[in-house]
């Protein structure tokens, strides 16, 4: 996840976001400079990304001006480093010019609004904000039925945008875990519209920091020593903080400058508390949203969240990719100081460097932008296609770039691996099934890649789902030539995503079915959101690059194995085209033959629901009128006198009205159907 922690990055990024949105207000982000030597070159400027909740960097001028600003809140002074003086100690380090440190003391300007609220009603606000998104799309579905299609079209936008900034205003509000499923729910769900996902994905861990003393009691409670016996030096301002724990810098007895992450001493109690507030939410959601995956998206979010509080898988994480970039000198990654990490703090080597999408510092360092997109495609190609593990974050502030020694290629160096993914075997054999069904026009191949892969739901209309995929397949071979392809030309047309759902409404299939047909595995999820993130990160340093020159010999080795063997796939082809026309006549023989014995079976879609649906409407007939002629009986009976039939006519009056209502609410889900 783009963590805030760990993120060095160098310089202005010239006041684009992350993902592309547009500069923000001033004072959105905070920053520390530290300056130092590489290798014997120009000092490099490296830095901490600290991005506030939902908001973008500002250009740099503007950045400049506010941390300058003589009108904005007073600066808190530096409190003292921790560690040994004297003769004997460590040397200091150079100390940033002027400008820097200004940006530096701009770095704390916290708003008392922008610290979490009380424990107590922090789930009391989550529910009530819950509440108000929920019955604000009731409200909209009730004036609905009195309005036009297009009012409804762009009520329904509006009323998305409205909600999506109410929620991430609530989550940066309620800061804590809350900021972290936010941006896990906007990578893991394929049903969130457009709006949502674009709010959510802005969220970055920045929250007010923890006082030393929290972070030192949590160093003294893993490692069982204080911060000064442990390093050199140790700041005591973090130079990152998120919500789970904040980053300082410090400096090993050796002189090694590390990063040391350390978690909160109550982050288990609050992310107790807030998972069990997020599982009602997703409870109470449940009751008026007719999706049937929220109970799988919660426990994901759950396990995710589970093991990034455990920061020796991040540790292992890291160690992983690195081991499959042995001897490469143009891919770094920090190195994990095992001595002094645990569960609940990481220490790791301090990494220098320029941020990948930094225009004035790559220009600076004498890099190519056109050749560093290439390099990051051809890193990522072998992590997908060769080694199944890959580092799921390509936030540009994960990735930093430095020139490389003796004329070899620059270094990017990765950074914060708490998003880590791995693509399983069942899904590296369905995606080379696909990719030979794609190359040899074959549907059927295709269904079964994708059932391998999980995209097929139990008890699935499998007519229907090869109708959709035969759909989507001619629509791909249309528009897109991959010998041509550039970034560039790679966007979202909201128009086709209109004539595509108009022409599949003309096939009869509703989104609610391919909703129930179609489920989206997690592995897959997880690779769209890198890929997304990815190609945006290429397209900016490059946006000419065409990525099938880079992709094509890993692809083709992924495809046909490591001897790149066409001839296998053409021998099979040809076999299925042989087969297919062998076997035609037969069929062509065999429908003949039923329809002449009058045999032919004819199968309906979706009859089977109205049937039911009015064998319901039958019982409700029935239970209506039972409850009407006991309750006239009894009335009569009573008008005679105290007659003690007349309670049995009662009674039946209200089970026959019992039955009514539990007919009418069962048959909601054939009405959906429909």
């Amino acid at each position: 996840m783009p963590d805030g922690l760990g993120q060095l990055v160098v310089l202005a990024d010239g006041g684009r976001g992350a993902l592309g949105h547009p500069p923000r207000p001033l004072g959105s982000l905070r920053r520390i400079v530290v300056a130092r030597h590489t290798h014997g070159l120009p000092p490099i400027r490296s830095a901490i990304n600290l991005v506030s909740c939902g908001r973008m960097a500002e250009p740099a001028t503007q950045r400049e001006a506010s941390a300058g600003d003589a009108s904005g809140p007073p600066t808190a002074p530096v409190p003292p480093a921790t560690g040994p003086t004297g003769p004997g100690a460590a040397p200091e380090p150079r100390a940033p010019d002027a400008a820097l440190v200004t940006r530096e003391s701009a770095r704390y300007r916290h708003p008392e609004s922008a610290r979490p609220p009380p424990l107590r009603i922090r789930s009391w606000r989550a529910y009530w904000v819950t509440f108000v998104v929920i019955f604000s799309y009731l409200f909209l579905r009730l004036r609905a039925r009195f309005h036009s299609d297009a009012w409804v079209e762009h009520a329904l936008r509006a009323t998305h945008l409205r909600n999506a900034r109410r929620i991430e205003r609530a989550i940066c509000e309620l800061q804590g875990l809350f900021i972290k499923v936010g941006q896990l729910i906007s990578i893991m769900t394929n049903f969130l519209p457009e709006e949502f996902r674009r709010e959510l994905e802005g969220l970055q861990d920045a929250v007010p920091p923890r006082p030393y003393a929290d972070i030192e009691a949590r160093i003294r409670e893993e490692l069982q020593r204080s911060p000064a016996e442990l390093f050199a030096r140790f700041d005591q301002r973090p130079i990152a903080s998120a919500s789970i724990g904040q980053v300082h810098l410090a400096r090993l007895l050796d002189g090694t400058e590390v990063a040391v992450k350390v978690q909160y001493p109550d982050i288990e109690e609050v992310v107790r508390r807030d998972l069990a507030t997020l599982r009602r939410i997703f409870w109470i959601i449940g009751w008026f949203v007719p999706y049937q995956g929220l109970g799988d998206l919660y426990r994901e979010i759950r396990a995710i969240i589970m093991d990034e509080l455990d920061y020796h898988a991040e540790a292992h994480n890291a160690e992983r990719i690195a081991a499959n970039f042995v001897g490469r000198s143009d891919v770094g990654f920090p190195h994990v100081v095992h001595e002094l990490s645990t569960a609940r703090v990481l220490v790791t080597h301090f990494e220098a460097g320029c941020k990948i999408t930094d225009r004035l510092g790559v220009k600076q360092l004498g890099l190519d932008r056109g050749e560093l997109a290439r390099q990051v495609v051809e890193i990522y190609c072998q992590q997908i296609f060769t080694d199944g593990v890959y580092h799921a974050d390509p936030h540009p502030g994960n990735l930093l770039v430095r020139p490389g020694l003796d004329g070899q290629p620059p270094t990017i160096v990765f950074l914060d691996f708490g998003a880590v993914a791995e693509i399983p075997g069942n899904v590296r054999q369905g995606i080379v099934e696909l990719l030979q069904g794609a190359l040899t026009r074959d549907t059927r191949r295709i269904v079964g890649a994708m059932k391998q892969m999980g995209f097929v739901a139990r008890g699935a209309d499998e007519q229907m789902f090869e109708q959709v995929i035969e759909y989507f397949h001619e629509k791909f071979q249309e528009n897109i030539s991959l010998d041509s392809l550039n970034l560039k030309d790679i966007k979202f047309d909201p128009q086709r995503g209109l004539e595509s759902v108009a022409d599949l409404r003309r096939m009869d299939i509703s989104l609610r079915e391919l909703s129930v047909n179609f489920h989206i595995p997690k592995e897959i999820i997880v690779l769209e959101r890198t890929l997304l993130l990815l190609m945006g990160l290429c397209t900016e340093l490059d946006p000419t690059l065409n990525p099938m020159t880079v992709i094509r010999p890993y692809l083709e080795r992924f495809v046909l194995g490591d001897e790149g063997d066409w001839s296998q796939l053409l021998v099979e082809t040809s076999k299925d085209l042989v087969m297919s026309v062998t076997a035609l006549p037969a069929e062509i023989r065999k429908f003949m033959r039923l329809a002449h014995a009058g045999e032919l079976q004819l199968r309906f879609k979706n009859l089977e629901a109205p049937v039911h649906l009015m064998y319901r409407l039958g019982h409700q007939f029935i239970f209506a009128i039972v409850g009407i002629a006991g309750a006239a009986i009894a009335i009569v009976l009573e008008g005679r006198g105290d007659d003690p039939r007349a309670d049995w006519g009662w009674w039946t009056a209200r089970i026959a009205g019992a039955l009514l209502v539990w007919s009418w609410w069962t048959s909601r889900a054939l009405l959906r159907k429909r």
